[in-house]
């Protein structure tokens, strides 16, 4: 749980002294100073008329039991139940927890490289780690393992999704790619593949003979970690 931060309540933040003020705060002393409903508020931009910015952003982490990751998972509709969040307020929160996954993935393809699954995990693991609906992704790479791009291929129910063929090696084809990896979330935490996932992943590497494309490996992953399918032997 954050720690509590005493600050003026029920005070309308441009009345409050400099130094408690959440931008303020942060342009004199960095963000690192901020607690997380500061950062939240910035985010928010106001409160309403019972609360402010600070106030608001306080309830939104609480019903997010004060964890950064439940608030990642949140949708649009599930943010505006906060009273005094409308679709600006929840469109900016959900755009910021985006952001931030996307830098913690983009660290690991600094190098451009992949040389293990767990690079690829690496990657993926913060993207999609606490998704709450199962999405397909491919990483793309040349012949000596350096990534081209890194694609959705298609985004489905709570339990489900579907790679069609045909959309990850048209795209292979354009891209001049020769080896892939796919990927995909459970919702569910279960990071063992089922039945259905080893059989699209068969399909695929079978497919991609016909075209010298090269299938190195399926990750699952979710908030527990990932498995490697290759690793874990459910595929050669």
């Amino acid at each position: 749980m954050e720690a509590v931060v005493n600050l003026p309540s029920h005070i309308a933040i441009k009345k409050w002294a400099d130094d408690d003020k959440p931008r303020e705060k942060l342009m004199n002393n960095g963000a690192a100073s901020l607690s997380d409903a500061e950062l939240l508020a910035i985010i928010l931009n106001n409160g309403h008329r019972q609360k402010s910015a600070v106030e608001l952003a306080r309830d939104i982490l609480r019903n997010a039991a004060f964890n950064l990751s439940e608030l990642g998972k949140q949708s649009v509709q599930q943010l505006k139940k906060n009273r005094g969040v409308g679709d600006a307020k929840a469109v900016a929160i959900v755009a910021a927890m985006e952001l931030s996954r996307r830098r913690q993935s983009s660290y690991s393809l600094k190098k451009e490289t992949i040389r293990h699954s767990s690079d690829a995990a690496l990657y993926f693991k913060p993207l999609l780690g606490d998704y709450t609906r199962e999405t397909f992704h491919v990483l793309y790479l040349n012949n000596a393992s350096k990534v081209l791009k890194s694609s959705c291929i298609s985004s489905g129910g709570i339990t489900n999704t579907f790679a069609d063929p045909r959309i990850i090696f048209r795209e292979a084809l354009e891209l001049g790619a020769t080896r892939i990896i796919l990927c995909h979330n459970h919702p569910s935490g279960n990071l063992k593949p089922s039945s259905a996932d080893i059989s699209i992943t068969k399909k695929i590497k079978e497919a991609g003979l016909l075209f010298d494309i090269t299938v190195l490996d399926h990750i699952i992953v979710s908030e527990a970690g990932y498995c490697s399918m290759v690793e874990e032997g459910f595929i050669i």
